[in-house]
């Protein structure tokens, strides 16, 4: 279970009183979602299960929202909290959802939207961190003030900041959920990008726990040395078709030989990756 705190810190605690809210009923199509949504996916099975919950018990919960206006000069809401909940009702087709009002600044929209999602501690590992990177950049909060918003160490906001430093490959991987963040997190402890990548390979190959994963790391060195002359195996020419390969079609690709032959494994991180690579490998 998590153990972040679940107070709403100073985001948007200062925003909703505590006597209960006056609810509104808006239409749909006329919510603008807040173009600086942090969640980069939705994540389409679990929008369409709320989306069947939203047919049978209603939306429960209040959007949060902002009066604007729309290049015309007509009235909009700007959406400030709930986007998932917004998308499943529009897939399980209301024409009004219920909403809460709240006059807020334009440029205090993205760090509401920010503090909202953290806290609700629905984003994945790099969305969270993400996050945490442009409270930092875009509103010059520090590490400490960064915690103190949304309720967790100063030390969890570094590490999960940390993991930015991790190479395109590696962040894919923990994205789609082939690693978890124990595991990218103990990866860090390579500073050598090299060590780090066959590091990580012999995780995912090898389905090391977090726990084996850190003793890995910490036993790199003895068992680099010893896995050498298979590494010497590998010609140059093999390791370019490789590269090729990865840049070709954007994703891992593991390519190995043998006396009789070979295999090519590609490697897809959602459903939508995998029907990109199908189109790919099948066209042209």
């Amino acid at each position: 279970m998590s153990n972040r705190k679940t107070g709403l810190g100073r985001g948007l605690e200062s925003l909703i009183p505590r006597a209960a809210p006056s609810v509104e009923a808006v239409d749909v199509d006329l919510i603008v979602p807040n173009p600086h949504q942090p969640r980069a996916s939705l994540g389409e099975e679990s929008l369409r299960e709320l989306a069947e919950s939203i047919r049978e018990h209603g939306m429960l919960q209040p959007l949060l929202v902002s009066r604007t206006q729309d290049p015309g000069g007509a009235l909009t809401y700007q959406l400030i909290a709930g986007e998932r909940r917004l998308q499943a009702a529009k897939m399980a087709g209301l024409e009004k959802v219920p909403v809460v009002v709240k006059e807020i600044a334009s440029d205090q929209l993205l760090e509401l939207a920010l503090v909202e999602n953290l806290q609700r501690a629905d984003l994945n590992p790099l969305e969270e961190a993400g996050a945490y990177r442009r409270l930092h950049e875009d509103f010059g909060l520090t590490q400490e003030q960064i915690a103190a918003r949304v309720g967790r160490s100063r030390t969890a906001v570094a590490n999960s900041l940390r993991l930015l430093g991790l190479n395109s490959e590696i962040r894919a991987s923990l994205a789609g959920g082939e690693i978890s963040e124990g595991h990218a997190r103990a990866l860090l402890g390579l500073e050598d990008e090299s060590q780090r990548r066959h590091a990580w390979h012999t995780v995912v190959e090898e389905g090391l726990s977090v726990r084996q994963a850190e003793e890995l790391v910490r036993s790199w060195p003895r068992r680099a040395r010893a896995a050498r002359p298979r590494a010497r195996m590998r010609s140059p020419e093999l390791l370019e078709v490789e590269e090729r390969l990865r840049a070709s079609l954007g994703t891992r690709v593991s390519l190995t030989t043998g006396r009789r032959g070979g295999r090519i494994v590609i490697h897809f991180y959602s459903q939508e990756e995998l029907e990109g690579l199908v189109e790919r490998l099948t066209t042209g």
